[in-house]
């Protein structure tokens, strides 16, 4: 008889292991905490629904715990990698734990906020467990450069993922929820225990899936002067869209004509509103040429 076949995954020892021959200690400044438990990641390949037609791009790949669990299940993997020593370490834990799928793994050594083109076909999945320093700005841009990502599971702090997944109204609704949601619709997908990190974060984990829109935000106004708006909006929380706005639209005035123009109360909050209503206020802005009519103006019509 033959002995069974070790699994693939990285287990506790095995991260250890590989960490101590690395040399490698998990930097706070970096946001590493790395998966120590198979049936983790392995939960995460499932609840991101990766296909076997699936390319794949992660995101921190670190030692490698998720890489192998999604090189199990799709059809191809890129992973990106800004840390030197983690990123010249990990074709090799690859090609010794899964040597059959070595050939459908490609590794990008480089600062994801910076990538702009990846290896082999293009991605339609984003699967990864992200540094909670810079999740958002990283989830944004990837989401924004390769519009083939039809379907994104991220795993963030708790907080981060309540904010992304949150509703027009919720305490915690703001600029990621609104950014998020110009690409896609979001939701909760699930907690994960501190227990499975090492080292043990002293926050909670949060599982957020993004499934892109199939037909886009319907407006004539692009990305960036809708983004505009949101920032204003948020920037001064606590005041109206008619003061928020002021800075944006040139004064409170303008500010208000843009905002009876869409539709939208003066006196509303930034918390209030849809990425539509915001699209909305983007459209009707004095920039954008002819003042926007008054209600007046529009019923004369």
């Amino acid at each position: 008889m033959t002995s069974p076949t070790p699994d693939a995954l990285l287990g506790p020892a095995d991260i250890r292991e590989l960490a101590s021959a690395l040399g490698v200690r998990p930097t706070k400044q970096r946001g590493q905490n790395f998966v120590i438990d198979a049936n983790t990641v392995r939960r995460i390949v499932r609840t991101a629904g990766v296909r076997p037609d699936d390319v794949v791009v992660e995101v921190g790949p670190g030692l490698g715990s998720l890489t192998l669990a999604l090189l199990e299940a799709a059809d191809r993997v890129t992973a990106v990698e800004i840390d030197d020593v983690l990123a010249a370490a990990l074709p090799a834990t690859i090609a010794a734990r899964m040597p059959e799928r070595a050939d459908r793994f490609a590794l990008v050594h480089s600062d994801a906020m910076h990538v702009a083109e990846l290896p082999g076909p293009q991605p339609t999945a984003l699967v990864a467990n992200l540094p909670y320093n810079v999740a958002v700005p990283v989830l944004l841009h990837m989401l924004d450069t390769f519009p083939g990502i039809e379907r994104t599971l991220v795993m963030v702090q708790s907080e981060v993922a309540d904010r992304l997944a949150a509703a027009p109204g919720s305490k915690v609704y703001g600029v990621p929820s609104v950014k998020a949601n110009w690409y896609a619709e979001v939701k909760r997908a699930g907690a994960i225990g501190r227990n499975v990190f090492w080292p043990a974060p002293n926050v909670d984990s949060g599982l957020v899936s993004l499934v892109r829109r199939t037909e886009p935000i319907n407006t004539t106004a692009s990305k960036a002067e809708v983004f505009a708006v949101v920032d204003a909006a948020f920037a001064q929380r606590r005041k109206t869209l008619r003061a928020a706005l002021a800075g944006w639209a040139g004064s409170a005035a303008a500010a208000e004509a843009a905002l009876v123009a869409a539709g939208v109360s003066p006196q509303a909050r930034g918390e209030s509103l849809t990425v539509e209503e915001f699209a909305r206020i983007a459209e009707a802005a004095p920039s954008r040429g002819a003042a926007p009519a008054t209600p007046d103006e529009e019923a004369g019509e």
